[in-house]
Order: C-alpha cells, then sequence, then structure tokens
C-alpha cells in the first residue's frame, strides 16, 4: 500500500462520498485482480464502518505511543533525573507567594516533577487501548443471523485482542471511548506537569539563576542585542496548551453520542494525532530549553545572604522545643520591619535570648545556605 494506492481511494470516495466503503471498494478492485473474487464479499461482512476506524484508530494510537510519544517521555525524565543529581547540593531560596520563603534544594524542586510525571505515567500504563468489533449496533446481528453456530462474541473478542487491543463488549455501533478519554485526560496532565516546569524554568531564568548557552549566529531580538530569550520553554508552553485544548475536547465529547450514534466523533477523531504532535513539539522544546541551561550558582549564593530573615521559621521553631514563651511574635516582630535582616541582625537577636548558651551557638550555626530540610 502506497500514496499511489491511497490516491486511488480518495477517486472513489468522490463517487461514494463514504471514507471507509471507498476502501472496501479498493480492496476488492485487488481481489479481483488477484483472481480470489469469490471471497470479496467477506472482507466487510456483518461490519459497520466503525469496526473499522474504532480498530484502527485505536490501534495507530497504541503504535503512535508506544513508538513516539513513549521515547520522547522518558528522554525528557532521563534528563530531568540527570538533573536531579546533578543539582542535589544547590541550596535555593524558595519562593511561596512569589515571597521568600523557607530554603530548598535545586535538585529536589526538579524532582518534584520528576515524581509528578512518574506518577501520571502508572496511571497512563494501567489505561487499555479499546476498540469496537460487533456489527451495525454492537451485537452481531448480521453475523448471528448468517451463521448462527458460530460463538461471534468470542470471534470478535479473539480478533480485537489479536491486534493486542482491548475489546469492549457491549457497545451501541460505536466505541464508547471512555478508555481514549482517559488516556487523553492522562496526557493532559502530564503537559500541564511540563508546562508547570516550563514556566518555572522560565522563571528562574528571568530571576539570573540560570545563564543560557549562546549559539553563534542566533539572534534573541530584533531591536535589543544583548537579549537571550527563554524561547525554548515559551515554545513548549505554547505547544503544550494547544495540545490539551484539543485533548480536553476529544475527552469530553467523544464519549458523548446520541442514542446508539451520531456522527459527530467521526469529524473530531479526524484530529487525533494534532495534540500527539503539540506534544511531541512541546517536549523536544523543553528538551532544548534545558540543555541550554548554565548553573549560575553565585546567584543562588546571593539570593539566600540577601534574605536571612528565612532562617526565622528555624529560630522560632527550635525555641517552641525548649519551651520559650511566644517565639513566634519574637520573630515577628525582628523579622517584620523595614530593617535589612542579616547574618549580624540574626546573631544579636538571639544574643538577647534568654537561652543558654548551648542553644545560643545552636541558633547561630543555622544559615539560609544550610536549612534546607531533608
Amino acid at each position: 500500500f502506497d500514496s499511489k494506492d491511497a490516491q486511488e481511494i480518495k477517486e472513489i470516495e468522490k463517487t461514494t462520498n463514504h471514507d471507509v466503503k471507498a476502501v472496501e471498494y479498493f480492496i476488492k478492485s485487488a481481489f479481483d485482480r488477484m483472481e480470489i473474487s469469490q471471497f470479496k464479499e467477506f472482507i466487510h461482512f456483518g461490519l459497520t464502518s466503525q469496526d473499522i476506524n474504532n480498530t484502527a484508530v485505536p490501534l495507530s494510537v497504541k503504535e503512535a505511543m508506544n513508538e513516539v510519544y513513549l521515547p520522547q517521555y522518558f528522554e525528557v525524565l532521563k534528563k530531568l533525573e540527570g538533573l536531579v543529581e546533578e543539582w542535589a547540593d544547590i541550596p535555593m531560596l524558595a519562593r511561596t507567594h512569589g515571597q521568600p520563603a523557607s530554603p530548598t534544594r535545586l535538585g529536589k524542586e526538579i524532582d518534584v516533577f520528576v515524581q509528578r510525571l512518574k506518577e501520571q505515567f502508572n496511571l497512563l500504563n494501567d489505561i487499555p487501548s479499546a476498540a469496537k468489533f460487533g456489527g451495525a449496533t454492537g451485537n452481531y446481528n448480521a453475523h448471528q443471523v448468517a451463521y448462527p453456530e458460530i460463538d461471534w462474541k468470542t470471534f470478535g473478542q479473539n480478533f480485537v485482542q489479536g491486534l493486542g487491543l482491548h475489546h469492549s463488549f457491549p457497545t451501541t455501533q460505536i466505541e464508547h471511548y471512555d478508555h481514549m478519554a482517559a488516556l487523553f485526560d492522562t496526557l493532559k496532565r502530564i503537559n500541564t506537569i511540563v508546562l508547570d516546569l516550563d514556566r518555572d524554568f522560565w522563571t528562574y531564568v528571568s530571576m539570573d539563576y540560570f545563564k543560557q548557552k549562546i549559539k553563534k549566529g542566533e539572534v534573541g531580538s530584533s531591536a535589543m542585542p544583548h537579549k537571550v530569550n527563554p524561547i525554548d520553554f515559551e515554545n513548549s508552553e505554547g505547544n503544550l496548551g494547544i495540545a490539551n485544548a484539543i485533548f480536553e475536547h476529544l475527552s469530553a465529547k467523544l464519549p458523548v453520542s446520541r442514542l446508539q450514534r451520531d456522527l459527530t466523533d467521526s469529524t473530531v477523531l479526524r484530529n487525533v494525532g494534532v495534540p500527539f504532535a503539540h506534544t511531541i513539539l512541546a517536549f523536544q522544546s523543553t528538551l532544548k530549553g534545558l540543555n541550554k541551561l548554565l548553573l549560575n550558582k553565585e546567584k543562588f549564593e546571593q539570593d539566600l545572604e540577601n534574605n536571612w530573615a528565612v532562617v526565622a521559621e528555624a529560630i522560632q521553631t527550635i525555641l517552641r522545643r525548649e519551651g520559650y514563651p511566644n517565639p513566634y511574635e519574637a520573630l515577628k516582630g525582628l523579622t517584620r520591619t523595614n530593617e535589612k535582616i542579616n547574618q549580624r541582625s540574626i546573631a544579636d537577636f538571639i544574643d538577647t535570648l534568654e537561652v543558654s548558651d548551648d542553644i545560643k551557638s545552636e541558633l547561630k550555626a543555622i544559615s539560609p545556605s544550610n536549612y534546607t530540610g531533608i
């Protein structure tokens, strides 16, 4: 089967105005040429067009997942896992609500995305690729009336499972698409996680936490020569948005059909490849962006040094442990002023506390760069 054969089918379709019927007539003409005409009425025996489409499309989606999507997904995951290890010991100022918060580590923050992606992948693995194969309204009516002695349900099940698909039964004229909707919803969640990562790294670049590798001849801005834009993360975010919009429509639309069948699934299902394409483009852009990153360690250290107030949580927690009266309020008074909080002012505050010298030494040993938890 090649493009010439496909064109021949499209020519037949100009007359039939029905794609599956055009394929059937094409195969029948091939049977005639091969001198096996006596079998050609079994090409579409007992079937409806959705027995074809609802088997071929899930099979195509499954192949796309295994041969295209998964290798790209694992490439992104492997890159992130490498960064988790590489940057495991880089202390970093956390920001909640955009404000300085208890310090963390860069590797750990990337590991959050790794674990989220893995958990969604586990859910992805549990979703079967389902196909419908049961005649005009799913009951094997025509099969049964022609050959009543054959167990047609077992026949259909064996055929579909032989393709590596799950046999949906009972159905109406069409596959109910619930499993496909689950697949699209899970792919959408994975995309949302990658989009979340894109935005974080875009922000880290804007904060000067990362420089970007410069490729000779590339231009960041048509007007501003100094700019190196985080365009890869932006491209990824844009493509993920388009992919998710289509995945969301597919998962909401496909399982809904009037009575035993309407045709709205047909035109929608023709776009099933589009969100996959945008997802692959997005993953490739994310990888490109990650591979350009150059760690600006000095900026991480400077941010921590400029935010000594974040050790207040540590100090007040130890004071709670020691039974010190109203420790939160004491630290609140120190840290919520307009005066600059630094190592010296924290140490001076600790000296005013009515605790033992050992406790004071313990408190003074805490810094923004070592208060990073587990």
